[in-house]
């Protein structure tokens, strides 16, 4: 296991403030419908194991479970508190994740282990080395045609997501969230080693741009 550590953001920034994440995330972003739109861009298919990467409360985990009941789920996040109340939900769900504290810098994964990896709502809480790093170990997770599927704040791209990323600029910080707003992301894929990478759908949300990414391991590695 590396010994590669870095600062993590918590969910919304403060401590204080993770018991209210999936109020506020349900509020303002839609979380059900943009998770939902996630999971089926994933294509999970039985006997597939995926990986959700800063799963945080877990919902996207529980929906990828719910959708694929006979894939295997692993949620993995930094934050031990979050991954408790991740924990709760499945076991009052009765759903089988495994959740697994780490951080997607230095995942504690053997190589080639997974055929898929999600994120929401992530990146744009690591700064510009953290997601570099980060991307090239999510592509060493993968096996050979496996795929990386992220929604994430992206480029503004109506006058009102301007506006509202300058809100989430001031919010997140602008060393963190500059790759994101500039949309960078597909580029650092791409420079991860990341083939097929393509932003596949936009959406308004009350902090801006909502962007969803996909991006592909190819066969011969």
């Amino acid at each position: 296991m590396s010994t590669h550590t870095h600062s993590y953001v918590p969910a919304l920034a403060y401590d204080a403030l993770t018991p209210l994440y999936d109020f506020v995330i349900a509020l303002t972003m839609r979380e059900r419908a943009f998770k939902r739109r996630l999971v089926e861009q994933t294509g999970l298919r039985p006997g597939m194991r995926v990986v959700d990467v800063g799963c945080g409360t877990g919902t996207l985990a529980l929906m990828l479970a719910t959708a694929e009941p006979r894939a295997e789920v692993v949620g993995l996040d930094p934050d031990a508190r979050i991954l408790g109340i991740a924990r709760a939900k499945a076991e009052r769900e009765r759903v089988p994740i495994e959740w697994v504290e780490g951080s997607a810098v230095a995942p504690p994964f053997p190589p080639a282990s997974f055929d898929r990896a999600t994120s929401s709502l992530v990146f744009h809480h690591l700064t510009t080395t953290e997601k570099e790093a980060a991307f090239a170990a999510l592509r060493a997770l993968l096996r050979p045609g496996g795929e990386l599927h992220i929604a994430d704040f992206g480029q503004p791209h109506t006058l009102y997501t301007q506006l509202a990323a300058a809100a989430f600029r001031w919010f997140d910080g602008a060393d963190r969230t500059a790759d994101n707003l500039g949309g960078r992301l597909p580029a650092l894929l791409r420079a991860a080693g990341f083939s097929e990478v393509s932003e596949t759908e936009r959406w308004s949300t009350a902090f801006g741009t909502l962007t969803f990414l996909r991006a592909r391991v190819s066969a011969g590695r």
